[in-house]
């Protein structure tokens, strides 16, 4: 059996930023923007077409959800514990520098971690923790 990962979501709260991140600072293609405003869903993945795409959507779209839920999310959200993503690049001081230049919020350079990988973390512009490993 094969199996492989086709989407990975992450939230926005300004889809305009996450854009902006994900296209003009990491690099990523967009495959896809579809809705409007705060209902807008993005798709972004390595230029190509190949690869694992991220969905950048609305943190709660379910017109269910309570607005307890919504608070706590966006509590969840605001101090960058809500949602995560691991990606790789060939070149982390490169990647970073650019990211340093575009003011992006830096959590930690790049650094050879004790479990056998050298790599950065920042957060996107809605609080998710990015960890970019040099691969």
């Amino acid at each position: 059996m094969d199996l492989s990962v086709h989407y990975a979501f992450v939230p926005h709260v300004d889809p305009d930023a996450s854009l902006r991140f994900y296209r003009d600072v990491l690099g990523l293609e967009v495959r896809m923007d579809v809705g409007g405003g705060t209902m807008r869903w993005i798709t972004v993945g390595p230029p190509g077409g190949e690869g694992t795409a991220i969905v950048i959507q609305p943190p709660l779209p379910d017109p269910s959800t309570t607005d307890e839920e919504r608070r706590v999310v966006a509590e969840l959200m605001a101090k960058g514990t809500y949602a995560m993503l691991t990606l790789g690049t060939d070149d982390l001081d490169g990647l970073f520098e650019r990211m340093v230049a575009h003011d992006v919020d830096v959590v930690s350079e790049p650094a050879d971690q004790p479990y056998g990988v050298r790599d950065c973390a920042v957060r996107d512009p809605a609080g998710t923790l990015i960890r970019i490993n040099q691969t």
